[in-house]
């Protein structure tokens, strides 16, 4: 080979730098040299405090480090303090802008993406971000010391390289098109994180991490205060630009909901998302709310709905069978508990992907028929049937006619009521342990109880502290239980953490049920394997309609906004609300102090 040519082939074998950013099937809305996302207020002031609740009930936290699977970690930490390669915003399903990076090059087959790192990055100790750290941070979170649902969402991912000191290849063992956002959403933290302890026993270590934000102090327990960065690295890039504002973001934790609520009218924090649609209906009234301290909002969602619902737990024999689920799904009355519980404002959860383009109806297209029709022999014969809706009570159908369907199913699957029980052929009684962490659930779940009673059926309810509640669903130790999972604009590889067979037997995944089926296997690979809109939403409503009439679940309810009591006062909001968030990240993120809060 002749020399002068080499420098041309090493050319030639170096990415082409200057893509800023990734979009999955290749919509970017945001060009090269963009100053801001178009839904914050680029000049914005910093300054002022905001404080939260966390979304979910929890009283205490007693870890730092939010990525292995035993405790509890405090609500922000992961937003507030950890970076990723790219960053996504709050319009667009799936695409991701450079952050850590400043450029990212996809193969051409999608099987490799390699990212450059920004000079400018720095950890909140001082030393720069460095492709050894992200290789680091890779190699961490698929080990055993980290929480299990990272190995499955990242399983794809078949080595990452540090091609040099800022320059990072990934290589992936298919072409699936999310995979490279899958890489560039790693969190990125410090090998010097811990200081060489064990990832699991890294406990108490203040996270070194890139984020605009630091924990104020190293004290476990109830509330947590976020500190921002005046030196922050990433403030003026246009993926950070009017964004994170506040100097101060605090997260306040209570025992019940009670006192959260009493603490919001209290002025003890500024923004809480309702999730019971009763204390919206009665308890955000009174002088607070009259003279405007409280503002009561609906803020809209332009989201799918989330699915909420009781779940079954497969691995007790008694509800293998699908009829069984199917009769026990008969006995809710969603349409009573919407008119006496719930004064009306909830939607009934249809299938497992609600109002969105993923959700089943009717009859198979041709399309869905063309992803089932090679699955025919894995699959019961009513998924080539209109799919079925979630049990209703509106007439002509009733509570009663439903309960009559339910001891058919039930009788059919070997369950007979006699010597005042419900029995199967050795004699054994139907009993079933309803495991609940929420005070409020009760009262929902008590006209359940007594449908149930007239089968024959006897459910308990064993109400537990959330900490409990979670560590018995990561033991997969419960019979029914309830989940929320968040609806995704884009679905990919978390799928195979809820639905995929090999999730179903590690502990600790999200896979709660225990489902295990080569069929829904095969269909979470066609949707992973999607190389446009078109063929994501024709496998998913494929892999909607077999989830459906597997009947894991007893489908609840979900709004189509969100509900928010906020106090206004001391807060400006950007002038337009995005589609797609969540209303506490993103009062966190976009929302900033006005001049009383400074």
């Amino acid at each position: 080979m002749r020399l002068w040519l080499l420098p041309a082939l090493l050319v030639a074998a170096l990415p082409v730098w200057g893509a800023h950013a990734y979009a999955q099937f290749g919509d970017i809305k945001y060009s090269a040299g963009f100053t801001h996302f178009d839904y914050v207020n680029p000049d914005a002031p910093k300054g002022g405090e905001i404080r939260l609740v966390p979304p979910i009930a929890v009283t205490q936290f007693d870890k730092f480090n939010p990525f292995t699977l035993k405790g509890t970690a405090p609500a922000g930490l992961t937003d507030l303090v950890f970076e990723s390669l790219l960053v996504g915003n709050l319009q667009e399903p799936s695409t991701a802008y450079g952050l850590l990076a400043e450029d990212v090059e996809v193969a051409p087959d999608h099987r490799s993406a390699v990212f450059r790192l920004r000079p400018e990055a720095r950890f909140s100790d001082g030393t720069p971000v460095l492709a050894e750290d992200v290789v680091y941070s890779w190699r961490t979170l698929i080990s055993k010391q980290a929480a299990p649902q990272y190995r499955t969402l990242l399983a794809g991912i078949r080595s990452v390289k540090a091609v040099s000191e800022r320059v990072v290849r990934f290589d992936f063992d298919s072409d699936n098109r999310e995979l490279p956002l899958l890489a560039g959403g790693i969190p990125v933290f410090s090998q010097r994180w811990g200081q060489g302890k064990p990832f699991d026993q890294v406990i108490t270590e203040l996270p070194i991490g890139s984020g605009p934000y630091r924990p104020s102090s190293a004290r476990l327990g109830r509330d947590i205060t976020y500190v921002r960065d005046k030196n922050y690295w990433g403030r003026d890039l246009a993926v950070r630009r009017g964004q994170y504002n506040f100097d101060r973001i605090t997260y306040k934790l209570y025992l019940d909901d009670t006192a959260r609520f009493e603490g919001l009218k209290a002025g003890e924090y500024d923004l809480k998302r309702e999730f019971i649609s009763r204390n919206w209906a009665r308890q955000y009234t009174g002088r607070a709310f009259d003279r405007g301290e409280v503002k009561k909002q609906v803020f809209p969602s332009g989201a799918p709905g989330d699915y909420q619902g009781y779940i079954f737990n497969l691995r007790n024999p008694k509800l293998q069978d699908v009829r069984v689920r199917q009769a026990l799904a008969l006995t809710m009355d969603f349409e009573w508990l919407n008119r006496q519980m719930f004064y009306g404002i909830y939607t009934r959860v249809q299938g497992w992907f609600p109002n969105s383009p993923f959700q089943a109806k009717g009859l198979p297209g041709a399309d869905e028929l063309a992803l089932l029709e090679p699955l025919r022999g894995q699959l019961r014969p009513e998924v080539f049937g209109p799919v079925p809706l979630s049990p209703s009570t509106v007439p002509p159908s009733s509570l009663r006619e439903n309960l009559r369907k339910a001891r058919d199913l039930l009788a059919q699957a070997g369950w007979t009521y006699r010597d005042g029980a419900l029995r199967n052929a050795k004699g054994e009684a139907f009993a079933l342990e309803y495991l609940n962490a929420q005070p409020s659930g009760v009262r929902l779940v008590l006209p359940m109880q007594a449908a149930m009673a007239k089968l024959g059926i006897q459910m308990t309810v064993r109400n537990v502290d959330g900490a409990l509640y979670q560590q018995r669903m990561n033991d997969f130790d419960f019979e029914l239980g309830s989940i929320r999972i968040p609806a995704r604009t884009t679905p990919g590889s978390e799928l195979l953490e809820y639905f995929g067979s090999e999730a179903a037997g590690t502990h600790g995944s999200a896979n709660y049920w225990g489902l295990k089926d080569p069929a829904v296997d095969a269909l979470i690979r066609r949707v992973l394997a999607a190389t446009t809109r078109d063929e994501l939403g024709a496998a998913m409503r494929a892999l909607d309609r077999v989830l459906t009439n597997g009947y894991y679940g007893i489908p609840q309810w979900y709004s189509s906004g969100f509900l928010v009591g906020y106090r206004p006062a001391g807060f400006v909001l950007p002038p337009s609300v995005p589609p797609y968030y969540e209303p506490d990240s993103w009062a966190a993120a976009t929302w900033w102090a006005s001049p009383s809060n400074k």
